[in-house]
């Protein structure tokens, strides 16, 4: 399976982006997409995941109310819409599937196939 993520950039605080990431190569492997972030001198953190079948969705708090996250099976593509965007938010932003366990979706040990990350910078 591959993924290739898209959409980053340079947003002003209060902007929005949307990324996307494209599944290749065998999405029958995947229960779960998700996106987590890692900032400079931070280590990786869950941002938010997808159930691949029955779209259920899942977020850290921080990001709760701001974020989106969605999936459009036809285009094995899984987006992350972020509103409301502040200087917290700037990151590489990496989108992950694999077959976690429900429990275990907020872990990145439990995902098998990352995309490349693309970069998040919030600045006025």
């Amino acid at each position: 399976v591959q993924l290739q993520a898209s959409g980053g950039g340079l947003v002003q605080p209060g902007g929005s982006l949307r990324l996307s990431c494209a599944a290749s190569g065998g999405t029958n492997e995947i229960t779960y997409m998700a996106w987590f972030r890692q900032a400079p001198g931070k280590e990786r953190e869950f941002v938010s995941a997808i159930r691949w079948n029955g779209g259920h969705t899942y977020y850290h708090d921080s990001v709760k109310g701001r974020f989106t996250i969605s999936r459009e099976k036809v285009k094995n593509t899984v987006y992350l819409q972020m509103n409301s965007l502040t200087t917290e938010d700037t990151a590489v932003y990496y989108c992950a599937g694999g077959r976690p366990i429900l429990s275990s979706i907020r872990g990145d040990r439990h995902y098998a196939y990352w995309g490349q990350g693309t970069q998040v910078t919030v600045s006025s």
